[in-house]
């Protein structure tokens, strides 16, 4: 029986209150379709003389799981803000970029545009080249994309599934359907 292929399952669940419960579900679900979780919540970190070397241990084994990983699922769901979390954007990044498989899904259905539309209040205006700007002269980036360019395209471009669903607001963390949809998407290319 050939090896399971290793997928790190990136997102912001791990600051969430019930974190163990839900990367568990995902590592469970993932396991069905045959492939071989990876979760960032699974980490034995070294200890450390300080925060900041502790914050260092955790980022060093990060990389180790992603270096091991053959491919990453990534909840782009906006967290904090209107946009995916931090963390889980540099590790999309850092699977592209190491030419591993790449798949990405959010739990709200706004693009990106309607919800830095929204975070602008709809104060927008188009400037003199016909580009979309806020109050403070920052344009707005307009590509039916579910997160910046760099990263739904990232995804894209590299033939990884990019899967939208409009989760109910109370079940954002909980609603694993688009998950899952990436998920079957990759078990049928394997």
């Amino acid at each position: 029986m050939p090896t399971p292929l290793k997928l790190y399952l990136a997102g912001p669940e791990v600051f969430l209150p019930d974190a163990r419960a839900i990367l568990d579900a995902k590592a469970d679900l993932t396991r069905v379709y045959g492939f071989e979780p990876i979760c960032p919540g699974d980490l034995t970190i070294p200890t450390a003389p300080t925060k900041h070397q502790f914050g260092l241990n955790i980022s060093e084994v990060d990389e180790g799981f992603m270096n091991r990983a053959d491919g990453i699922i990534a909840n782009l769901t906006p967290f904090r803000g209107i946009a995916a979390d931090p963390g889980t954007v540099f590790e999309l990044g850092y699977m592209c970029g190491a030419g591993k498989i790449v798949a990405c899904y959010t739990n709200v259905a706004e693009t990106h545009y309607q919800r830095t539309l929204a975070w602008y209040g709809g104060a927008i205006s188009r400037d003199a080249e016909g580009r979309m700007r806020g109050p403070d002269g920052h344009s707005l980036e307009d590509f039916d994309m579910i997160e910046n360019l760099m990263l739904h395209g990232g995804v894209a471009r590299r033939g990884g599934p990019v899967r939208v669903h409009a989760a109910d607001p109370e079940r954002l963390w909980t609603d694993f359907i688009s998950f899952e949809q990436c998920l079957k998407a990759l078990a049928e290319r394997v």
